[in-house]
């Protein structure tokens, strides 16, 4: 296991349809590192934003998609990449990089 710190964990927040409609029930979309833990995901969360207090995290490992190389009948992959959906407490501030979306 890598030895990860809290602010390497979260890569970027994910912007889409489904992700916006969960933050009304406080439930916030991330990429995180490929080894994080559900424990780091939770830790790196409460640090990076003041006044968070996660209830849970669910994770889920993305596998790459194939695409196929310029100019060949080769195929190749693209990265793998992992997603966090962590939900905060009723009592929790919310988080500052949703808002004005």
């Amino acid at each position: 296991m890598a030895d990860i710190k809290y602010y390497d964990v979260i890569l970027k927040p994910v912007v889409t349809e489904k992700s916006m409609n969960l933050m009304g029930e406080k439930k916030y979309t991330f990429l995180v590192h490929p080894e994080a833990t559900k424990s780091q995901v939770k830790e790196a969360v409460e640090k990076m934003f003041a006044g968070t207090k996660v209830e849970s995290v669910n994770t889920m490992n993305c596998e790459g998609k194939k695409k196929r190389v310029r100019g060949t009948f080769k195929f190749g992959t693209t990265a793998k990449t992992k997603k966090a959906v962590v939900k905060l407490t009723a009592d929790s501030a919310d988080i500052e990089i949703f808002a004005g979306l």
